[in-house]
């Protein structure tokens, strides 16, 4: 009898990475998306009100992230695959070695719980670094301790059967995502302040939805512009109210609907250099 044909056999061991590899994304993207919304409350906290003041829900906000998703997808896809062919070019030219050696480590169930173990501990950097300041060295110190302590003997007593590794990848998986959330949050913070003192948002609050708006408040009676006819950044709208944000005075507040009107809107704003939010709220100090 002939050997049977080896395509068959190739594409089980493709469709076997492919499984691997969205065993492991799928929950990245589940607990990024979930820690996002918190990222979006903190930022809008930044100007003193809540997502859903400025008309933002969980619909609105799938709906603006949608873009994001799209750009994230279009990186990851090469971006992996970059890394798959890197990894090949090394082991064809190290004659197998690396191979030999990443089938070492997973026969180790101890070192293999090792890695995914530390691995965990650095994701919880964020979230320390958002609760408070520490320095480098600290949380390096944290990382490996809560690594090594709460998580090094679960992951070794996973390992044991094949549920088990497959529940740590999608542990693993989800810390993951959860850990690049705590950093994203951190950068919209910054993003959020930088609006707040320059009047004008980074590339970064774009990608996450924040819609970088002004526009000449009017009176809805005659038309004519309040405020001096300065420019107001619009923050949203939720029941029936604009929500503002005053870069001149540095004051957040509400008007509605009904007795404002919008003049000119403008997005994007172009700024001179070094123009700075705060000039009135200077002069009445």
């Amino acid at each position: 009898m002939s050997d049977p044909p080896a395509e068959p056999e190739n594409e089980n061991h493709v469709l076997g990475l492919l499984e691997r590899t969205g065993s492991v994304i799928v929950p990245i993207g589940v607990a990024l998306y979930a820690v996002l919304y918190i990222g979006i409350e903190q930022m809008y906290g930044v100007f003193g009100i809540n997502p859903q003041q400025a008309g933002i829900d969980q619909s609105v906000l799938l709906g603006r992230l949608m873009g994001t998703l799209v750009l994230l997808l279009l990186v990851a896809i090469p971006a992996l695959g970059f890394l798959l062919g890197f990894a090949w070019l090394v082991d064809r030219l190290t004659r197998g070695t690396l191979a030999k050696l990443v089938g070492g480590v997973r026969q180790r169930p101890w070192i293999a719980a090792l890695i995914a173990a530390l691995w965990c501990g650095a994701t919880y950097w964020g979230l320390f670094n958002l609760v408070g300041d520490l320095d480098i060295a600290i949380m390096v110190v944290i990382a490996v301790g809560l690594g090594v302590l709460s998580f090094l003997v679960p992951f070794r007593l996973l390992r044991r059967k094949p549920v088990g590794r497959a529940g740590a990848k999608i542990l693993v998986g989800g810390l993951t995502g959860v850990g690049l959330g705590f950093l994203l949050i951190l950068a919209m913070i910054e993003g959020a302040v930088e609006v707040q003192e320059t009047g004008q948002a980074n590339d970064l609050l774009g990608y996450v939805g924040f819609q970088d708006q002004w526009a000449v408040v009017k009176s809805a009676d005659n038309d004519k512009p309040l405020y001096d006819g300065r420019w107001m950044m619009l923050l949203g709208e939720s029941d029936g109210t604009y929500v503002f944000y005053d870069c001149d005075k540095l004051e957040t507040f509400r008007r509605p609907m009904e007795t404002t009107n919008l003049g000119t809107i403008q997005l994007d704003p172009e700024r001179e250099q070094d123009f700075t939010c705060g000039g009135m709220a200077k002069e009445r100090s």
